[in-house]
């Protein structure tokens, strides 16, 4: 409808000066690529986010009333991390990860506020960089597994799993279904010669995917990747668009299968997948196990309100919560306890029900909501309290938000005039 489109031309102008847009989208594009390397600490997302902190504040970006109860909440999770690390903080470890934290909830505001405004552009450029950081970690990996590198096997593996530019293979994997998921997007919906390149990309990510033998990564990207393709099928505007992606998405399914069969014939892949495969693995079963672990501290929450501070979990039980909800009571006591999955439950709650929101971003949208239900699901079994890219999901998932209620603001008055 011509309203639609003047609403479009309305929302897509960009407030931000021509002299420093350039440098917006430099700053977009190395935050979403530098996500990919985390082998270090601080790491590069931290040095990139905080210099795109300083330039987009400096150039007008601002707090929105939409955002105080996503502050609010992000405040009293790290609120009740600091209250329980008090009698801690003689200890190095635990400064730097209480203010890791809270930088990282810094970082969900940031990239809040940023995707408030010029929302299709910005998007864009943060999936150009996780594609691009995406390929690099995988190729890292890839190498690494395969010993295309001197010396890189022991630098780019962990007990015989490709980890790339991450410190665990778990990671590594988790990371990668996001840029995944925009690259099987452009497969199934772009021109030919687009297409194909992000073919190769996916191809990459997912060699890299099953050569961490992640079971948590291997479940989260198929099951994100045909949660978002349902939902372009029920959002697309036309039965012949729906049918490209029914088609492609069958084709990219039977290419990938066979490709796994043709993996698989390598007797050491062959191995490590069985070995992996299992849905019980040694340390998940017994009274101390992964799973009895969350029911006994979940009995100990019950008794702790301050909790018992961070990282001090290995000082009751054998290994770490493996369950960022149980940590959350562990590490931060009741407040924290209480707040995470209240702000886990109401971006999942938001994000549902804007699905079908008609937005120019709304592919981006369904990308990104897919990966970040799939994180959500994955933390009641991996500890996913400083996943970099976990975060600015997050708060990409609550610029979109506000972005869309603006969207739709500015229709109804095009369309009023």
């Amino acid at each position: 409808m011509a309203y639609t489109a003047a609403a479009e031309h309305s929302f897509a102008s960009s407030p931000a000066v021509p002299a420093t847009a350039g440098l917006q989208r430099a700053f977009l594009w190395l935050l979403g690529a530098s996500g990919a390397i985390v082998f270090i600490e601080p790491s590069p997302y931290e040095f990139i986010s905080f210099a795109a902190m300083l330039l987009f504040f400096a150039t007008g970006t601002r707090m929105r009333p939409v955002f105080l109860p996503l502050a609010l909440l992000l405040f009293l999770i790290n609120l009740g991390y600091s209250t329980a690390a008090a009698h801690l903080l003689e200890k190095s470890e635990i400064i730097g990860w209480v203010l890791t934290s809270w930088y990282m909830a810094a970082t969900v505001l940031l990239l809040a506020m940023i995707v408030a405004e010029d929302t299709a552009a910005r998007l864009d450029l943060l999936r150009r960089g996780l594609i691009a950081g995406g390929v690099i970690a995988s190729l890292a990996g890839i190498a690494g597994y395969l010993n295309l590198v001197p010396g890189g096997h022991d630098l780019l593996t962990l007990y015989e799993r490709a980890r790339g530019t991450f410190k665990d293979p778990n990671v590594l994997g988790a990371f990668l279904i996001l840029p995944a998921l925009f690259a099987l997007q452009s497969v199934v919906s772009d021109r030919f010669g687009k297409a194909l390149r992000s073919a190769i990309a996916f191809g990459i990510m997912a060699l890299a995917v099953l050569l961490a033998f992640s079971r948590a990564a291997w479940g989260g990207l198929i099951i994100t990747a045909a949660f978002m393709l349902a939902l372009m099928v029920l959002t697309s505007r036309s039965q012949a668009q729906r049918s490209r992606i029914i088609v492609m998405a069958v084709t990219a399914a039977v290419l990938a299968a066979a490709l796994l069969a043709v993996l698989l014939s390598f007797d050491s892949i062959a191995e490590m997948f069985r070995q992996r495969a299992s849905l019980e693995q040694g340390y998940d079963a017994g009274r101390f196990g992964r799973f009895g672990r969350h029911i006994l501290g979940a009995g100990m929450a019950l008794d702790l309100p301050l909790g018992i501070g961070p990282l001090q979990f290995t000082r009751f039980f054998p290994e770490d919560t493996h369950n960022s909800y149980l940590n959350a009571f562990m590490s931060g006591g009741w407040l924290a306890g209480i707040s995470y999955p209240a702000l886990m439950f109401t971006t999942v709650m938001l994000g549902f029900r804007h699905v079908f929101v008609r937005v120019p971003w709304q592919p981006a949208y369904l990308a990104i909501f897919a990966a970040f239900l799939g994180t959500v699901g994955e933390s009641f079994v991996i500890d996913t309290d400083h996943w970099r890219h976990f975060w600015l999901m997050l708060g990409a998932m609550w610029g979109m938000f506000a972005a869309a209620h603006r969207y739709r603001a500015t229709q109804r008055a095009v369309e009023a005039r």
